[in-house]
């Protein structure tokens, strides 16, 4: 059976699926928006599994349990910071959403949600890091159940526009 990817207004640290993910930094730190929102609701177990993790790449994604989350498990994306673009930004994020999946798929789960990687302290343009999202996930995804996680009304509606 194939997957799908739908959207969702809301907070990610509340949604019942097997895996969210997290818009981690390479030193898989709580950090200050999803991050900080998702370590929070995880709780401090989530702090040390991390910590003996180390560091993530850019572009690469490593999973931890989800600890007092509903989610089993937090899928830890590393994007890039927005440098202008000259600086292979768009593979970086492209590549951050592929490992998610790979990632989520090799600990078993079937349904994960994504944040918008990248767009909040990164400073990754909005439009040009949903488009990056949706194609991306879109050839990924495969039979995996994906939910694009909104903060805001218009991120959900770049997600929802780019979806048709």
């Amino acid at each position: 059976m194939s997957g799908q990817i739908r959207t969702y207004l809301g907070d990610i640290t509340t949604l019942r699926v097997e895996a969210i993910v997290n818009a981690a930094n390479p030193e898989l730190a709580r950090g200050g928006g999803v991050c900080g929102a998702i370590f929070a609701a995880a709780g401090p177990e989530l702090d040390g599994a991390c910590a003996r993790l180390g560091r993530c790449p850019t572009g690469d994604a490593v999973v931890t349990p989800g600890f007092r989350l509903p989610a089993r498990f937090v899928v830890h994306a590393v994007g890039p910071v927005w440098r202008g673009g000259d600086h292979d930004e768009a593979a970086l994020l492209a590549s951050a959403y592929r490992r998610a999946t790979e990632v989520a798929r090799a600990a078993g789960a079937r349904s994960l949600a994504f944040p918008a990687i990248s767009t909040g302290i990164y400073g990754y343009p909005p439009d040009a890091a949903a488009e990056i999202a949706v194609r991306t996930l879109q050839a990924c995804a495969g039979d995996l159940e994906v939910t694009l996680v909104a903060f805001d009304a218009a991120t959900l509606a770049r997600y929802d526009a780019l979806l048709g």
